[in-house]
């Protein structure tokens, strides 16, 4: 990982802010993603395989559903970038935290709400 890829990588605002929302909340299935960017699953789900595809997340089959983290491999720099990247985009990232406890029916974690996936 290099700052030219992983700046390439992020250069759509829906792969930066499941970045972001991955950072805060340290591992999300794609419903509450979808629910949390207000995006549709399709369009989610094919930024998340870029991610993948770039070495910045990880994700890991449950069931019928598939949950992301940040990749165990990015450099602390890389992790610092998301860190102030998340300060920068405070206002954004509240709306996405809204969103995401408002949402019904999370499948791994009642503390978290009740987003119906599936």
């Amino acid at each position: 990982m290099n700052a030219t890829r992983l700046f390439q990588c992020l250069g759509e605002p829906t792969r930066l802010n499941a970045m972001l929302l991955l950072h805060e909340h340290g591992e999300l299935c794609v419903c509450e993603l979808v629910a949390a960017l207000e995006q549709a699953q399709p369009k989610v789900s094919r930024h998340l395989a870029q991610l993948r595809h770039c070495e910045l997340v990880a994700d890991e089959r449950r069931g019928q559903w598939v949950y992301y983290r940040l990749h165990p491999a990015l450099p602390p720099w890389a992790l610092a970038i998301f860190g102030r990247a998340a300060e920068a985009e405070a206002d954004a990232l509240a709306a996405m935290r809204r969103r995401l406890a408002g949402a019904a029916g999370l499948p791994g974690s009642s503390e978290r709400g009740a987003i119906a996936c599936g």
